[in-house]
């Protein structure tokens, strides 16, 4: 589904992040996806914050003036406040919020046990990214952790969230986190959905999928569970080779999976996104 106007309790729905300088990022996601930006300064906020448009569309937000961050994920809530208190029962905690955002909506930053930052979202006006998994777009989150059984507790006990065991290509495993329910939401919606999915052979049971939990051995105090973020793009080294142009630097470069063409890099100021571009088997 590449449209979206509404998304249901506990599937991610929008992206953004902050950074010092905010031309700068402007200037940098331009020129990588071929944005538009609208810069808004909520009453009495001190820094401003863009909406990141494509094809007219909300795609995500940027924010200036605050500490470098990393790409903040946000799950949509039909409350704010009662899902953040879930969170602190939970093991997790509140770093800011519940606050309102003027019109949009409301927001809190939070964190799981194991320090992994995430956003809640209870949608006012802004019901998240109009736009997703097509290229220059938000395209799917996912949590590294060197503790998977306890982030699956976790986010099934404030999302409702299911994780399944999943081999994307030969030696990587993982698993995918699904909401009960949301594969008919999207059916409801987009009635030709498992039928296109199946035509371009992709992975069964992406389609319904909330987000990806990728486990990684414990490195020992410095190992740090984070959410990541995924764009789509048209063409996996042509935009690879962009973002360099543009300033960015390599983390992990190109390479294949039975499914797709990706690689990460670190934008300008220090932010962390993967470009992937999706290559169903011939």
């Amino acid at each position: 589904m590449l449209t979206r106007d509404e998304y249901p309790a506990g599937v991610p729905c929008w992206v953004d992040i902050t950074q010092p300088d905010l031309d700068a990022t402007m200037a940098f996601y331009g020129g990588l996806f071929d944005w538009q930006f609208e810069v808004r300064t909520p009453p009495g906020a001190a820094n401003s914050y863009a909406y990141a448009r494509k094809d007219g569309l909300l795609v995500a937000g940027v924010g200036g003036g605050g500490d470098p961050s990393d790409w903040t994920t946000y799950v949509a809530v039909d409350s704010a406040d009662e899902t953040a208190a879930t969170v602190t029962t939970h093991g997790g905690r509140v770093i800011t919020g519940p606050l309102d955002v003027p019109r949009a909506g409301r927001v809190a930053l939070c964190a799981d046990p194991a320090g992994a930052r995430f956003g809640l979202w209870q949608p006012g006006e802004n019901h998240g990214a109009e736009l997703v998994n097509a290229p220059g777009s938000w395209n799917f989150s996912d949590l590294t952790t060197s503790d998977a059984s306890q982030a699956e507790a976790f986010y099934a006990a404030v999302f409702g969230w299911e994780c399944e065991p999943f081999e994307m290509s030969a030696g990587e495993k993982g698993s995918i986190w699904r909401l009960p329910g949301y594969g008919e939401f999207l059916a409801e919606r987009d009635p030709a959905l498992r039928e296109r999915q199946a035509a371009a052979q992709a992975p069964d049971g992406f389609a319904d999928a909330v987000a990806i939990l990728n486990p990684t051995p414990d490195e020992g105090p410095g190992d740090v569970a984070r959410w990541s973020v995924i764009f789509a793009v048209a063409d996996a080294d042509a935009a690879f080779a962009r973002a360099l142009g543009l300033g960015a630097t390599a983390v992990t470069p190109l390479f294949d999976t039975d499914y797709t063409r990706m690689g990460t890099v670190r934008d300008p100021q220090g932010g962390t996104l993967t470009l992937s571009e999706y290559r169903p088997p011939a």
